[in-house]
C-alpha cells in the first residue's frame, strides 16, 4: 500500500515538474518555484506553530498562576528524551543548528540539504518547545524551508547557484511566514545567508516572502504579531538613552555567544548521549521550575513586558510570586540564566534555535534598562528623559537581534514588522547600530557563522574569500605526477622520467610518506650518460619544496602560501604525511575564475 501511494506521488511530481519546465525558461521555472517554496514556507510555519501552541495549552493550561508546580521541571525533560529519541530512531542524523547547517551547505558550494528536514525539524522542535525546551521555533523553520527550497532545485535540476537561491527564499519565506515579517525575511537572507544580492535573486526571494506573509495573513489573520500601542513618541532628548541602550545590548549579546559556546563545549566533551540528556535535562529543568517564563519560547512574556501587565502576570508558578518589587530581580535572574537554558535545551537533545531567545532577552534587557534609567536620571534631568519601558523592551528586542545575529537591518525591520511600531525607526536605528558596532569590537562573527569561522567554512559577503571558500581543496589537487621511490637509482629514475608528461617528481620515503621533490631540470644533463646510472641516487637531486599544502588547509591558506612562496606547484599531504598530489597556480586560479563567473551571472 506504501509503496502504491509512494509511486502515485512519484507521478504526480514528475507531471508537476515536466509543466513547470515545459518551454519556459530557467529565470522562469525559478520564479515559479520560488512561489512554490512561498506556499509551503507558509503553511509549515502554521503547522509548527499550531502544534507548539497545542501542547504547551494541554500541558499547562490548568496550572494554578499562584503556585509553584513539579511538573515544569519534569515536562521538558520528557520534550527532549521525546525529540531524543525521535532523532535518533526515524531521522538518523543530526538535525540541530539550523542556520549553521544552512550556511555550511551554501559554503560548500552546493546548497544541498537533507530532504528529511522538509518534516523532521518541525516535528522536533515542536515536541521541544511545546514540552519547554526554552529555544525558538524559527531556525527549525528556516532549515525547513530552506530544505524545500534545495529539494525543488534538485527536482528541477537546476545549477548550484540557482539552488542556492532558492536556499535562500525558503529561508525568506520562513522568516516572512513566522513572523508576518516579509521585510525581515528579505534582510535576514541578504544579512545572514546570501553571498550577495542582484535582480535576479532580489525577485525570487520577493516573490517567496510575499507568497508566505499572504499565507500567514490567510490563516492567522492580518494583526502584527505583538500587540503594541506606543507610550511615547520618538524625541530627541531620548538619544543618549537609546545609544547607552545598544551598549548595553552589544556586550549582553557577546556574553550570550560566549556563553552558548562555552557551554555547548562542555556539552562536546561529553561523549555517551545519555549523560548529555541527563545535564542537559538537569539543568534546563531547574531553571524552568524557578523561573518559568524560560518556558518556551517566551512570546506571551513580550507582549506581557511591552503592554504593561501586572507583574503577577509575568512571576505566575514562581517563588518570586506575590511581591511587584521581585519582578526587576526575577528579570534580572532570567536574563542571566536564558543562555544556560537555551544551550541545555539543545545540547541535551532537543532542537531548537537562538532567534527567540533573543528577542526575549532583548525586550527584558530594555525594560530594566528603561526602569534603571528612569530612576537613576529621571529626578536629575527630569521627565523630559524619561524612557518608556514598553518602548525600550522593542528597542532592545532589535538590539539583541542586531547583536547576536550581526544582523542589524534584520533587528530593526523585523521589531518594527513584528510590532507595527514603525513610528520608531530612529530608535530602533540607533539601539541596533550601536548594539552591532559594541559586539563587533569583540567578536567579528554571528552566533551563528561562529562554529564555521573557526574552521575556515564560512561563507562570507567578502566575494573574494567567500570564493575560496566555496571551491573545494580535493577538486584542486592534481594527482597526475609519476613519484619516485627514495632509494632508486639514476637508471630507474630514467625509465620513470621517460613516462611523466610533467618536469616535476614527488619523492616518497619506505614509508609511503612525501620526502621532497625532484625537478626534470636537476637531472636533465645526467639522464643521458649510462655510465651514472648507479652512481647516483634520487637523494642527489631531491629537494624541500618552497611549502607544503596540507589536506585540512582552507584555501585562503593556500592562497597565502603561494603568494608568499611565489611557487607554480605546492605538494599536498595529509596529517601523517602522505603524498597526496599537487596543486598548481593555475589550476586554482582557473577554478577561482569559473567560479566567479557562475556567482556573477544573473
Amino acid at each position: 500500500m506504501f509503496w502504491g501511494f509512494r509511486r502515485k506521488e512519484l507521478t504526480f511530481l514528475n507531471t508537476v515538474t515536466e509543466w513547470v519546465k515545459d518551454g519556459r525558461t530557467q529565470k522562469q521555472v525559478i520564479m515559479i518555484i520560488s512561489l512554490m517554496v512561498g506556499l509551503v514556507c507558509g503553511l509549515s510555519a502554521f503547522v509548527l506553530k499550531t502544534i507548539i501552541e497545542e501542547i504547551k495549552h494541554f500541558l499547562t493550561s490548568e496550572f494554578i498562576a499562584t503556585e509553584t508546580n513539579w511538573l515544569y521541571f519534569l515536562y521538558p525533560a520528557i520534550g527532549i528524551a521525546i525529540t531524543a529519541l525521535f532523532v535518533k530512531y526515524i531521522v538518523r542524523g543530526d538535525i540541530s543548528h539550523g542556520v549553521t547547517k544552512i550556511l555550511y551547505s551554501m559554503a560548500r558550494g552546493r546548497s544541498r540539504i537533507k530532504s528529511h528536514n522538509r518534516w523532521s525539524s518541525i516535528i522536533a522542535s515542536a515536541i521541544t518547545i511545546g514540552f519547554g525546551g526554552s529555544v525558538g521555533a524559527e531556525a527549525p523553520i528556516v532549515l525547513t524551508g530552506s530544505a524545500w527550497g534545495s529539494d525543488f532545485g534538485k527536482r528541477f535540476h537546476l545549477p548550484p547557484n540557482s539552488i542556492m537561491l532558492l536556499v535562500g527564499c525558503g529561508a525568506a519565506g520562513a522568516v516572512s511566514a513566522v513572523f508576518k515579517a516579509p521585510i525581515a525575511g528579505l534582510m535576514f537572507v541578504i544579512e545572514v545567508l546570501m553571498l550577495e544580492l542582484n535582480m535576479s535573486s532580489l525577485l525570487p526571494l520577493l516573490v517567496s516572502s510575499i507568497t508566505a506573509v499572504c499565507v500567514s495573513y490567510g490563516l492567522y489573520g492580518m494583526d502584527p504579531q505583538f500587540d503594541f500601542s506606543m507610550s511615547k513618541a520618538f524625541s530627541i532628548d531620548v538619544i543618549p538613552g537609546c545609544i547607552l541602550l545598544g551598549v548595553c545590548c552589544g556586550l549582553i549579546s557577546l556574553y550570550f555567544t560566549r556563553a552558548m559556546n562555552w557551554f555547548e563545549g562542555i556539552f562536546g566533551k561529553i561523549k555517551k548521549k545519555r549523560y548529555k540528556f541527563v545535564l542537559g535535562a538537569s539543568v534546563l529543568g531547574i531553571l524552568i521550575f524557578f523561573f518559568p517564563a524560560m518556558y518556551g519560547e517566551g512570546y506571551d512574556v513580550i507582549n506581557q513586558l511591552i503592554n504593561d501587565a501586572k507583574p503577577e502576570e509575568i512571576l505566575h508558578n514562581s517563588i518570586f510570586y506575590g511581591d511587584e518589587q521581585n519582578l526587576l530581580i526575577y528579570l534580572g535572574f532570567v536574563l542571566m540564566f536564558k543562555v544556560f537554558a537555551t544551550t541545555a535545551t539543545n545540547g541535551g537533545g532537543g532542537c531548537g534555535g537562538t532567534f527567540a531567545p533573543s528577542l526575549f532577552l532583548g525586550c527584558i534587557a530594555g525594560f530594566l534598562f528603561a526602569h534603571i534609567w528612569d530612576g537613576a536620571f529621571g529626578l536629575v534631568l527630569g521627565n523630559t528623559f524619561y524612557l518608556a519601558s514598553r518602548n525600550c523592551g522593542l528597542y532592545g528586542m532589535a538590539g539583541l537581534m542586531s547583536g547576536v545575529m550581526h544582523a542589524p537591518l534584520t533587528g530593526i525591520f523585523l521589531i518594527a514588522e513584528l510590532t507595527g511600531g514603525y513610528n520608531l525607526f530612529v530608535p530602533l536605528m540607533i539601539v541596533s547600530a550601536v548594539s552591532y558596532l559594541t559586539i563587533n569590537v569583540f567578536e567579528p562573527h554571528s552566533i551563528y557563522a561562529y562554529r564555521l569561522a573557526r574552521r575556515g567554512e564560512l561563507l562570507t559577503h567578502n566575494k573574494d574569500k567567500a570564493i575560496l571558500t566555496v571551491l573545494s581543496m580535493e577538486s584542486l589537487i592534481e594527482k597526475d605526477y609519476r613519484t619516485l621511490n627514495i632509494d632508486m637509482d639514476l637508471g630507474k629514475m630514467t625509465v620513470e622520467i621517460s613516462k611523466a608528461h610533467r618536469n616535476i617528481f614527488p619523492v616518497i620515503d619506505r614509508a609511503g610518506k612525501f620526502a621532497g621533490v625532484v625537478s626534470l631540470d636537476s637531472v636533465r644533463k645526467y639522464i643521458f650518460r649510462p655510465e651514472l646510472y648507479h652512481k647516483y641516487f634520487v637523494t642527489s637531486f631531491m629537494k624541500e619544496p618552497p611549502s607544503l599544502l596540507n589536506t585540512n588547509d582552507t584555501l585562503e591558506t593556500v592562497t597565502k602560501k603561494f603568494e608568499e612562496t611565489g611557487a607554480w606547484n605546492l605538494p599536498v599531504v595529509d596529517e601523517e604525511m602522505r603524498y597526496m598530489g599537487f596543486i598548481s597556480r593555475s589550476g586554482l586560479f582557473n577554478s577561482y575564475r569559473q567560479t566567479l563567473i557562475k556567482f556573477s551571472q544573473e
